[in-house]
């Protein structure tokens, strides 16, 4: 479930600028709503796997990208109205690291 107004909640803050709370929400959005599509470890499911390994090379800013605007086409929705860029950005980057089991 996602909190209403998330996508407001930083403005035009950088990724690295999030606050623990906004972090929180982030990883429960991923782990809920990425989730439901991605399986809820992220490893596949409708859409592809989410793991470190299965996205080992992809750019962060290309990932960031699909998050906003989506995947026409494809079961990928855009965040773009949910999330704002850096909120992106940080998953992104979160995902490529391999995604937190916790709150960071």
């Amino acid at each position: 479930m996602l909190t209403p107004g998330l996508s407001g909640a930083m403005g035009d803050a950088t990724s690295g600028s999030l606050g623990k709370t906004e972090r929180a929400e982030l990883v429960r959005l991923v782990r809920q709503d990425c989730g439901s599509c991605h399986g809820m470890k992220l490893t596949g499911g409708l859409g592809t796997p989410l793991t470190r390994e299965a996205l080992a090379g992809k750019p962060v800013e290309s990932m960031a990208a699909t998050i906003i605007h989506g995947r026409p086409g494809t079961a990928m929705p855009p965040w773009k109205t949910l999330l704002t860029e850096a909120q992106a950005q940080w998953i992104a980057e979160q995902l490529i690291a391999g995604f937190p089991e916790e709150t960071p």
